[in-house]
């Protein structure tokens, strides 16, 4: 398909799913408090060559004094600047994975497309906002990536950027750079990163412009209703440092494990018996909930429209609020 018909069917698909962004919408797991009074169209915005189009500004951290920072366990010493550089994010812990190659490292800056280490982190394991990549089948991951570059797969959520922002960059990518990302983070293991606390209150938090959830200063608390709301572990560490081994705690309402175990026993079937995926299936155990949220949505609101969303349609149709809740809070809680 040429580019310039490419480009009309993104426009087309744009306007076929701009009724996707609903109050319907689980804001939970896509990174809100409320919704935007005045969301954007990110699917429209992202349409051309340069990624960085897409960038929602104020998203990063910053700090005007420029101190250098630290990890322990780190030899390494950046500024807030350098660990957020786009084109060359900050390695803590460059032993914890094998070489990057340029793409995942670098990026390419003269396009204004951003190194997959500064979302997904080096070690695959991503922020909330966005996905874990580590430890998914090769071939899985090509297969989205091209479904983002087709617009196959979209979010349901038109406001966010980041969803959009990926599918510019697997426009931008060139094949061999597509196979060595690919290639590298199917070679990390994924470990655990997430553990799951039922609870009737949690602590007060706030929200990142880029969806990342952020516990508030103090120990005050508030009821958690029916909702997933998964925190960093440490705010600092997490919003400040991106320190790729300090995960994330996600609280679900009383009953949401022994309720997702019940509801997600067909998932085995194309999962595995343990949901660590079957040849390209994906392995689903031990994401992110927010991430597992997003994509169950998404699949009901027909977002996703790969070969291997079809077959996800029918089975979370039918799917309530509380049910995605119930199942997001359960797969996180199992072992990777």
């Amino acid at each position: 398909m040429s580019r310039g018909a490419r480009i009309w069917l993104l426009v087309f698909l744009g306007v076929a799913t701009a009724r996707l962004q609903t109050a319907g919408l689980p804001l939970w797991a896509y990174g809100y408090i409320a919704l935007p009074a005045t969301p954007g169209d990110y699917s429209a915005r992202c349409l051309g060559e340069r990624p960085l189009d897409c960038d929602r500004a104020g998203g990063l951290p910053s700090d005007p004094q420029n101190i250098i920072r630290r990890l322990p366990g780190s030899d390494a010493a950046f500024t807030i600047a350098q660990i957020n550089y786009r084109y060359g994010p900050a390695d803590w812990f460059p032993g914890d994975h094998p070489a990057m190659p340029g793409i995942v490292a670098n990026g390419k800056e003269a396009l204004g497309l951003r190194a997959c280490a500064l979302c997904h982190l080096p070690n695959g394991k991503g922020l909330m906002q966005n996905g874990g990549v580590a430890g998914l089948p090769a071939q899985y991951i090509l297969q989205q990536l091209a479904d983002f570059s087709s617009g196959r797969r979209r979010s349901a959520d038109l406001n966010k950027a980041n969803a959009f922002e990926m599918a510019a960059i697997a426009r931008n990518l060139t094949a061999d750079e597509t196979k060595a990302a690919a290639a590298y983070f199917s070679s990390i293991p994924f470990t655990p990163w997430i553990r799951v606390v039922e609870t009737e209150r949690i602590p007060v938090f706030t929200a990142t412009v880029n969806g990342l959830l952020l516990k508030a200063d103090g120990d005050a608390t508030e009821p958690l209703g029916q909702r997933l709301i998964e925190l960093p572990e440490d705010t600092y560490q997490t919003n400040m440092l991106r320190n790729p081994r300090s995960g994330f705690v996600a609280y679900a309402p009383p009953g949401s494990l022994a309720r997702g175990e019940a509801l997600s026993q067909g998932c085995r079937a194309c999962h595995g018996a343990d949901l660590k995926g079957v040849g390209n299936v994906p392995p689903i155990a031990g994401r992110s909930s927010s991430y597992i949220g997003r994509q169950l949505y998404d699949f009901q609101q027909g977002a996703r429209n790969g070969d291997m969303a079809r077959l996800m349609k029918p089975a979370v149709d039918t799917l309530s609020d509380d049910d995605l809740i119930a199942i997001a809070a359960y797969v996180a809680s199992q072992q990777p």
